[in-house]
C-alpha cells in the first residue's frame, strides 16, 4: 500500500508535554492524543521537531514512541520522526527504533551541514536502503539551512523505491507545483505550512502534517476534507477563521506557540525545555483572547 493511499488528508505533528520538573507528561500526552483523534485527524506524527526532539534523549524518544503506539491503539496510522545530519547515526536509529507498528519514517533533510543536492540524494538513498518502512522526506529549509530542490525530490521519487513521499515546507509555491506536476502517481505530497495548505490543496496536494491541528483538530480536519473535495468556498471559511491563529502559532517559535494555545485549552502545562522558552506575555495574552473568542 502506498503512503499516498494511507496518509492523505490531515496529519498532526504532536508536541511533547512536560511537567514542572521537565519530565515528559504522559497523562497530558494521552489527553492530547485522544483530543486530536476525537477531532477527526487522520494520522499522527510523533518525534517531529514540533515534539522538541532536539532536547529529548534517546531513551525518552523510545519511551514516547512505545507510549504513542499503545495509546493510539491502531485508531489512526503513526509516522515516526527520525532525522539528523549524521547519516550513519540516522541509519543506526532507524535500525534500533520500534517501527513495526509505524506507517512511515519522517526524516528532515540534514541540517547545518548544507550538503549539495547530490549529498541530499545520497543521504535519503542510504536511509531508504535500511528502513523497514517507507521514508517520508521532510523539506524545511527555514530550519535546516538547505532546500531540497524539486528536481532532487522527483529524482528520489523515481529512482529510490522506498521513498514514499514528502512533507514540503519550503514556502515556495512554484516549487510545490513543480513537484505536484512531475511526481509519480504513488508519491505522497503533503504540506508542512498550515497557512498555505488551503491553496496548496487547490494545486493538488494530498493533505498536511499540521501544527495547528494540535489545537484545532476538528476545524482543521474539516478544512482539509473540504479542500480535497474541491469545496473551496467551505474550506476558505475555516481558513480565514484560523488565519490569526496561524500567525500566533509561529510569531515567536514553534512549539512555543502551539504549547501556548494548548495551555489555554487546558490540555497541557506551558512548559518547554531550553533553549526554547514560553511565549512572551504580550503574545500569550493574544493567544488567550483568540481561544476565548474561538470557543
Amino acid at each position: 500500500m502506498s503512503l499516498r493511499s494511507q496518509l492523505s488528508s490531515t496529519g498532526v505533528a504532536i508536541i511533547t508535554p512536560f511537567k514542572q520538573n521537565l519530565e515528559v507528561d504522559y497523562d497530558a500526552l494521552g489527553k492530547l492524543i485522544d483530543f486530536i483523534i476525537d477531532g477527526g485527524i487522520n494520522f499522527i506524527v510523533t518525534l517531529g521537531t514540533t515534539g522538541e526532539t532536539p532536547v529529548l534523549d534517546k531513551q525518552e524518544k523510545l519511551d514516547i514512541v512505545h507510549y504513542t503506539f499503545e495509546k493510539v491503539n491502531n485508531r489512526v496510522p503513526i509516522v515516526v520522526g527520525i532525522g539528523g545530519n549524521n547519516t550513519q547515526a540516522v541509519i543506526k536509529d532507524i535500525e534500533q527504533y520500534p517501527l513495526d507498528k509505524a506507517a512511515a519514517v519522517l526524516s528532515a533533510s540534514p541540517y547545518y551541514s548544507k550538503p549539495s543536492q547530490e549529498g541530499i540524494f545520497q543521504h535519503y538513498k542510504a536511509l531508504a536502503k535500511v528502513s523497514p518502512k517507507p521514508i517520508l522526506i521532510y523539506n524545511v529549509p527555514g530550519r535546516t539551512g538547505r532546500n531540497v530542490s524539486a528536481a532532487t525530490t522527483i529524482r528520489l521519487a523515481n529512482e529510490v523505491e522506498n521513498i514514499g513521499g514528502i512533507k514540503e515546507a519550503s514556502d515556495d509555491m512554484n516549487q510545490c507545483m513543480q513537484i505536484l506536476r512531475d511526481r509519480p502517481d504513488h508519491f505522497l505530497v503533503v504540506s508542512g505550512d498550515d497557512a498555505l495548505v488551503m491553496p496548496q490543496l487547490a494545486c493538488g496536494m494530498d493533505g498536511v502534517i499540521s501544527v495547528a491541528a494540535n489545537c484545532f483538530p476538528k476545524d482543521f480536519a474539516a478544512m482539509i476534507q473540504y479542500g480535497l473535495k474541491e469545496d473551496f468556498a467551505a474550506a476558505r471559511k475555516i481558513h480565514y477563521k484560523l488565519l490569526e491563529a496561524y500567525d500566533l502559532l509561529f510569531v515567536e517559535n514553534n512549539p512555543a506557540g502551539v504549547k501556548g494555545f494548548l495551555y489555554e485549552l487546558g490540555i497541557i502545562q506551558n512548559i518547554l525545555r531550553l533553549p526554547v522558552v514560553p511565549l512572551s506575555n504580550s503574545v500569550q495574552e493574544k493567544v488567550k483572547a483568540f481561544v476565548k473568542k474561538y470557543s
